[in-house]
């Protein structure tokens, strides 16, 4: 299974019905806008966006409700859900996997 393309059709067939009306909220509000800019760039951030979240409810559905319920969870408490990996060894995930990609390219010496 695949992510779905950047178009809004693809993406919509991924989604529950609750999550379509959210997305074409989104849509119809990023369309206006650039109606009225004449700038494409904010389509091409919504669709690149909700290919993830789309992407996630075709594996999980109710993923996305789930990652709002909990950003409004951590917002209300200003603490991270239980089981979550501390700050610093994301980092060091991130700045290993970095490294790692940089010695497989053949960038790194």
């Amino acid at each position: 299974m695949h992510p779905p393309a950047a178009d809004p059709i693809a993406i919509r067939a991924c989604l529950t019905p609750d999550v379509a009306a959210v997305f074409d909220t989104e849509w119809e509000r990023t369309l206006d806008s650039a109606k009225q800019s004449k700038d494409l760039s904010g389509v091409r951030q919504l669709l690149q966006h909700w290919r993830h979240f789309a992407y996630q409810e075709l594996l999980e559905p109710g993923t996305y409700f789930q990652v709002l319920a909990t950003t409004a969870h951590v917002q209300a408490t200003r603490r991270a859900p239980s089981g979550s990996v501390p700050e610093n060894e994301i980092r060091a995930r991130i700045n290993a996997r970095l490294a790692d990609a940089d010695l497989n390219d053949g960038t790194r010496e």
